[in-house]
């Protein structure tokens, strides 16, 4: 089969993913492979409404390099791939498609056949981010795609809920969470943002009690700043440090909450900051997560003022009216029942302002906390909600990674893993929506609780509590969708059955995931599968950075910086894009990502593709049992020292998570070593006679192409299949092939002559172009020793052409007015008397060297400045670091090439 002239991905990439498939080459459990080793990764399920972007791309790639090494080592190798059901934002799909559609909403069509609906959708239009991942090259075990609702993940959530429940460990709370008041549920933190307002600080007037308030007396009143007003009617305390001298001889005292009458203690709790506002805070326990703690620690009050949908909720509110007098002022505030919270803030402070209970207002940014999927914002709220007792099932969870049992890399992620699990809080696990996992959770008529695996078991527990038949009812709301992600390194392998699959895959091997899900979904996996398997998830955790533009800047659709990694394959082929992302992929730095890197790596397949068509022109065939030990030509042994070399580079950094260290071993390796120099110094035996040498560098060069595409069919798996179909016939795909094992080539000889040749070459090369001599120069080798100069004779021809040398001279010394390069402790001269003004040359790089000095000088003074530092986005001041390190690098190659003129005058 005759290679093409260009390398067109999208002619390729669909035809040998399916010829992956028909051949089953991701399938773990192959025959061939069972006393084989195993090695497991559990995909981080994405959305099943979701689209590919570039984190996916990035996460993927990396897990489908560890996979595809594995298995080309000879493992059995199982990357379970799924997708989440994703409750909030599945749902919010389907109801905006009734909407456009015009037909009934969720509340008219019922529970029943709104679901019915989800399904449908799922099944219409659900599996698309699979096919994205598959047109990545994602290696997968499709045939064991799971999906969080599916029947057995299913079973597996209902049993991990009962049994929690009947340990103690899942029980149900009154505490805060954040509510949604547009999609009425709680959300995690995770489906939070923090934006940047522009807002106010209102410094209020509470009257102490016992005195008639007078503004121009501040002994009648104590000030409280806050930034929400309209939560003051469900206050319960007033707060001061107790080191606070203004404020001791308050403390004790109370306070009369304006607009209510309520009577609020006034309490000493460090949770208050004298420097911040008036050094006093309202304390509003049902509407502030801090107040919620600082009210446990004081036994306060527990006022909830807002409904679902964040309107006051006064009239019939117990908690509210308790223990106030009856008033005007009251009388004013029922009359608000109803109101928006934000219409209330407006009446709240007037009526304050009418009063003269308000001190002043200051203008203040502070970020206030919106949905991800609303765009509204959230209210902390008092509301009775499922928890898992995370404290206890931390203990075991932190234990294992201090014992090095599961290991991050970077290490410095387990601070932040050890930070949060070590201050853990009860964890939310109900959601007020209709598609997840129902609560396994009935109620009798006096609300007594009865948790089961089925209703009838439920049924049957009531009617032995109550002594007679009892009607239930079950709860309405869903578990968290992190909840059956927890569970994921087993249950997607059969759990609760004891499967043969989860005795060979379990532990996994690895993880693969981004440093913002550590508490959501890492740290949730340890603690279910230390409870339930007795065992670590996963002994590895690898946590990859962030993709951001190429400026630094986190993408985000309102900058219209977002890079659309689907348009990129479309542009530049999968391959490009995979070994992009690999290559930048360097640990605890985030990529910044532009299309020239893309492009420049598809330029990368490009070289590759027409080093195959000239090995293929050249008559380079792979030859059967060809052993790269057997050559005889130092050229030959050389190559076959380098790959050897390169396989070893390469298979530590992947070993040890070094992405971007094994992509760039394996470019210098193809680009530099095998096609800039082997290649180039072979034209003269593939042209030449027929004969012995002439052969074995044919089959050399077939070996050496074969092996590079072993070695890059991680990084760029289409392109290096398409050529290993193309080149030769082959016992099997090159998915399935087996990982370079080049033992007993190192060759140091071999090394020594064609290295001295490349490294000569180079440094004339280098010295060309930075004093811009174009005409062919004479070379001398100063002082050389015999082998030096038999080299010298071997290769002349060589270093003639490639170094553009007129003539190659011995002498002891160098000659006068010669640049001297030392290269491999010998010393080789180039005399430019009259070919170069070696004065202006010294002076114009003096000028260079002072202007790279400016440069670093002006970036330092930027960066050393604190408020540069303080007001500079993010990515300006990556930008500055950028234009720094260019300038040192310059700075460096200047002093080289000054240290280089030291010889000539």
């Amino acid at each position: 089969m005759t290679i093409d002239k260009t390398y067109q991905p999208s002619e390729v990439e669909g035809r040998i993913y399916r010829t992956w498939e028909q051949a089953g080459a991701f399938r773990a459990g192959r025959p061939e492979r069972a006393g084989a080793k195993p090695y497991s990764i559990v995909i981080p399920p994405p959305n099943v409404t979701g689209s590919l972007h570039m984190g996916h791309a990035l996460n993927n790639t990396l897990q489908d390099i560890l996979c595809r090494f594995e298995r080309m080592r000879g493992k059995d190798v199982l990357w379970q791939p799924g997708t989440d059901h994703a409750g909030i934002a599945t749902q919010m799909v389907v109801e905006r498609q009734l909407m456009e559609r015009q037909e009934k909403g969720r509340r008219e069509m019922g529970r029943e056949a709104f679901l019915k609906r989800v399904w449908e959708w799922k099944a219409e239009s659900g599996g698309t981010i699979v096919n994205q991942l598959k047109r990545l090259g994602a290696s997968c075990d499709w045939s064991r795609e799971r999906f969080t609702m599916d029947e057995g993940l299913s079973r597996a959530v209902l049993k991990v809920f009962v049994e929690l429940h009947r340990a103690g460990l899942i029980y149900k709370d009154k505490r805060l969470v954040n509510w949604d008041p547009k999609l009425l549920t709680a959300i995690s933190d995770l489906e939070v943002i923090q934006v940047e307002t522009k807002g106010h600080l209102w410094h209020l007037r509470y009257p102490i009690e016992g005195k008639s308030f007078n503004p121009d007396d501040r002994s009648t009143f104590i000030v409280v700043a806050t930034t929400r007003p309209e939560t003051m009617l469900g206050d319960a305390a007033v707060a001061v440090h107790p080191d606070d001298e203004r404020y001791k001889i308050l403390v004790g005292k109370n306070a009369i909450l304006p607009l209510v009458g309520r009577k609020i203690p006034i309490i000493a709790d460090e949770y208050s900051d004298p420097k911040k506002g008036s050094g006093a805070v309202k304390i509003t326990p049902a509407h502030d997560f801090n107040d919620f703690e600082v009210g446990k620690r004081h036994n306060l009050l527990q006022v909830n003022i807002f409904t679902v949908e964040a309107k006051l909720q006064l009239k019939d509110n117990a908690d509210f009216v308790a223990g106030i007098p009856n008033s005007a002022d009251l009388d004013a505030t029922l009359a608000m029942n109803g109101t928006d919270r934000f219409a209330a803030r407006k009446a709240i402070l007037a009526r304050l302002e009418e009063k003269g209970l308000v001190e002043k207002i200051e203008p203040q940014s502070h970020v206030v906390p919106h949905g991800d999927r609303s765009n509204v914002v959230i209210e902390p709220f008092l509301t009775d909600q499922w928890y898992v007792n995370a404290k206890e099932l931390a203990k075991p969870a932190i234990a294992a990674v201090r014992a090095g049992k599961t290991k991050f890399i970077p290490k410095n992620w387990e601070k932040t893993y050890f930070d949060w699990m070590e201050n853990i809080q009860p964890w939310c696990i109900s959601r007020q929506l209709w598609w997840g996992h129902q609560i396994p959770a009935w109620y009798g008529l006096d609300n007594k609780v009865f948790v089961a695996l089925t209703e009838a078991e439920a049924q049957t527990d009531a009617d032995k509590h109550y002594g007679k038949k009892t009607k239930l009812t079950r709860d309405e709301d869903v578990l968290d969708t992190w909840f059956s992600s927890a569970l994921w390194p087993f249950s997607t392998l059969g759990w609760p059955d004891n499967t043969p699959e989860l005795k060979r895959y379990y532990p996994t091997s690895a993880l693969v995931t981004g440093f913002d899900i550590i508490f959501f979904w890492v740290a949730r996996m340890m603690m279910m599968g230390l409870h339930f398997m007795k065992e670590i998830p996963f002994h590895d955790v690898y946590i990859h950075a962030l993709v951001r533009d190429a400026s630094g800047a986190k993408m985000s659709k309102s900058k219209g910086n977002v890079i659309d990694p689907l348009a990129l394959i479309d542009e530049y082929g999968a391959d490009a894009l995979r070994f992009t992302l690999a290559a930048m992929a360097a640990q605890g730095r985030d990529i910044k990502l532009s299309t020239q890197r893309v492009e420049g790596y598809r330029n990368f397949a490009t070289k590759l593709w027409n080093a195959a068509r000239f090995a293929e022109m050249n008559g380079c065939a792979s030859v059967a049992n060809f052993d790269p030990k057997s050559a005889k030509e130092t050229l030959n042994r050389w190559i076959a020292h380098e790959t050897a070399k390169a396989a070893t580079e390469i298979t530590e950094a992947i070993e040890a998570y070094r992405f971007n260290d094994a992509a760039a071993a394996v470019y210098r390796f193809v680009w530099n070593i095998y096609c800039d120099w082997y290649l180039e110094l072979a034209k003269p035996l593939l042209t030449g006679a027929d004969g012995a040498a002439k052969g074995e560098t044919q089959a050399m060069v077939a070996w050496g192409r074969d092996e590079i595409l072993k070695l890059l069919q991680p990084f760029m798996p289409f392109i290096t299949e398409e050529l290993w179909t193309v080149t030769g016939k082959h016992d099997a795909l090159l998915a399935l092939d087996k990982w370079p094992q080049l033992a007993g080539l190192s060759d140091d000889k071999a090394e020594a002559e064609i290295g001295w040749v490349i490294d000569l070459v180079t440094a004339i090369r280098s010295v060309r172009a930075e004093m811009n001599i174009t005409a062919a120069i004479p070379l001398v080798l100063a002082g050389a020793s015999a082998e030096t100069k038999a080299r010298a004779e071997r290769w002349a021809e060589f270093i003639k052409r490639l170094a553009r040398v007129s003539d190659i001279s011995s002498a002891a010394t160098p000659p006068q007015g010669s640049v001297q390069l030392v290269v491999r402790g010998e010393t080789a001269a180039l005399p430019l008397k009259g070919v170069i003004d070696v004065a202006a040359e010294r002076a114009r790089l003096g000028k260079e060297m002072q202007k790279a000095d400016a440069d670093i000088g002006r970036v330092d003074a930027k960066l050393n400045n604190p408020n540069f530092m303080a007001r500079a986005a993010e990515e300006v001041v990556e930008e500055e670091k950028q234009k720094r390190e260019e300038a040192v690098a310059r700075k460096a190659k200047i002093a080289e090439a000054l240290e280089r003129l030291k010889g000539a005058t």
